[in-house]
């Protein structure tokens, strides 16, 4: 495996290292955060399509459905049952707070532990919930282990990570909620045909991943990174050694000590954060998870088998057609980890905006022209949709699905790195939250136009990659205002001269320059 890079304040040198043992264990018990969370998305749209869950807690919707001539698409039009998928995400952006200070003071491990603990929680309420107060509490249980799950673990496989295969290792968190999805939506198929409790099954299930990262958790290592911020140094250096698989370290090591030496100056990360130098890597992580939901992705995962029941699908082959869409998903994010670290982060996100605004503008046109409130459309036209759903996702799962998780979590120095990260699984969470709960009111009022409404948002992403967003491909997590926000066109100029002021001379590496 090629080795890192790392650069000094003159010329580029090499860490030494290679992908170890330790490394790939660590990545994988880490990334269950990520099934996780892609379990509970893929979830939460088949089990409300359920009629047993329906008929529980959401009668009105339930007798709605019921009717054979109800609009197509007003009948799972609820506030509740969209506040059933959407309370999880402000659940989560208010936890993402609390786990950056977690994640700062105990480290990126203890953070994932209590993450799981949350989430087996939230699991046990929804699974036995009698009512719907109890249906709601342990969504937002499940809220809080997401914010903790998602703010600890991309830091974790970011700093693991040599800077090399830094993409591909943390896009293993995106992997596995591409497979978290696709289970779930496995487990919907077959626990709709269980009555009455087979969403009772499809929820509890959601506990066996929270498990594996809770026990798995206890055999991996702390980040060196989080190790040495936290004054560890000898440990810090000894856990480098092990997941770098040598003894001469010492480069990456004083790397890292002179960044959390910068970092532990930082009283106030938050603070630092909102000033003027630190205003690129901030607005890229938010306009990034901002444009992450508003290619509409969440409102074809969340619901899918409802998107596919309105154009003419019965329930069973709804189900059956959202497995599809995510055996694409999680193939297409093997794609991304592949060429992620080989082609780059902007190619990808721009690639992908030119096929995700061909696919929603013509799933527009199709339903807007073919399918009446109250119809369906013909076969063949039902499964040209499920294509372009088809091309939609693929293009998603190799683009912005994983590089909005994977950006924000290299692009910020480490005095400010959980607290900008936090902003990032913050924005991410509320609006989630905001596509979650408005999605079906949207699409009984915009219809078809709802489409049209996410390929306007996919045109304005483009221009955004292809303007502003900086390339971060083989560039050491510690260097990137070097060699990337002061070489950026547009954001150098927001790194000006507060900066070098407070990093004083003495504080460079004299042994590296």
């Amino acid at each position: 495996m090629a080795p890192a890079m790392v650069i000094s304040s003159g010329d580029a040198q090499e860490f030494e290292g290679k992908i170890t043992f330790t490394v790939i264990i660590c990545v994988i018990i880490g990334a269950f955060g990520g099934l996780m969370f892609g379990y509970d998305i893929g979830i939460s749209g088949g089990v409300t399509s359920m009629d047993d869950f329906l008929e529980k807690f959401f009668m009105s919707v339930y007798e709605r459905k019921q009717h054979a001539h109800e609009n197509n698409y007003c009948k799972f039009d609820n506030q509740f049952l969209q506040l059933f998928t959407s309370c999880l995400y402000i659940a989560a952006l208010i936890a993402s707070f609390v786990a950056a200070k977690i994640c700062s003071k105990l480290g990126r491990k203890p953070t994932m532990q209590i993450a799981s603990l949350f989430f087996m929680a939230g699991v046990a309420l929804t699974a036995g919930a009698m009512n719907i107060e109890m249906l709601i509490i342990g969504r937002i249980c499940l809220g809080v282990g997401v914010g903790f799950g998602n703010q600890a673990v991309p830091l974790f496989l970011s700093e693991l990570a040599p800077a090399k295969l830094r993409g591909a290792l943390n896009i293993c968190f995106q992997l596995f909620i591409t497979i978290g999805i696709l289970i779930a939506n496995l487990v919907n198929y077959v626990t709709a045909n269980i009555h009455p409790y087979g969403w009772r099954i499809s929820l509890a299930l959601a506990g066996v991943p929270a498990l594996i990262l809770c026990v798995g958790s206890l055999a991996i290592c702390e980040t060196p990174t989080s190790l040495i911020e936290r004054e560890k140094n000898e440990e810090g250096r000894a856990v480098l050694k092990k997941i770098r698989g040598v003894d001469n370290v010492d480069n990456e090591f004083d790397s890292i000590v002179h960044a959390s030496e910068i970092a532990r100056q930082v009283t106030d990360p938050y603070g630092k954060l909102m000033k003027r130098s630190s205003r690129p890597p901030l607005v890229i992580a938010i306009l990034l998870q901002v444009f992450q939901q508003f290619t509409g992705i969440n409102a074809i995962m969340f619901y899918s088998p409802v998107l596919f029941q309105t154009i003419g699908f019965g329930s069973d082959a709804s189900l059956l057609s959202a497995v599809i869409t995510g055996l694409v998903n999680v193939f297409s994010t093997l794609v991304s980890i592949y060429a992620v670290d080989r082609a780059g982060r902007r190619i990808l996100l721009l690639e992908a905006c030119v096929q995700m605004f061909i696919s929603q503008v013509a799933i527009g046109v199709i339903l807007s022209l073919d399918l009446t409130a109250t119809g369906s459309l013909s076969r063949p036209e039902a499964l040209v949709v499920v294509v372009l759903v088809c091309v939609y996702v693929m293009a998603f799962a190799w683009s912005w699905g994983p590089l909005g998780w994977l950006i924000p979590s290299e692009t910020f120095p480490l005095e400010t790195r959980t607290a900008g990260y936090a902003f990032a699984v913050s924005s991410n969470m509320m609006f989630t939250f905001v596509i979650a709960q408005a999605f079906l009111s949207m699409l009984c009022n915009m219809q078809a136009g709802i489409f049209f409404f996410f390929a306007a948002w996919i045109l304005v992403m483009g221009l955004f990659a292809l303007f502003l967003l900086p390339e971060t491909k083989g560039i050491p997590i510690d260097d990137m205002t070097e060699r990337v926000w002061k070489q950026h066109w547009f954001w150098k100029r927001f790194m000006d001269e507060e900066e070098v002021q407070e990093q004083k001379p003495e504080m460079i590496h004299p042994h590296l320059t």
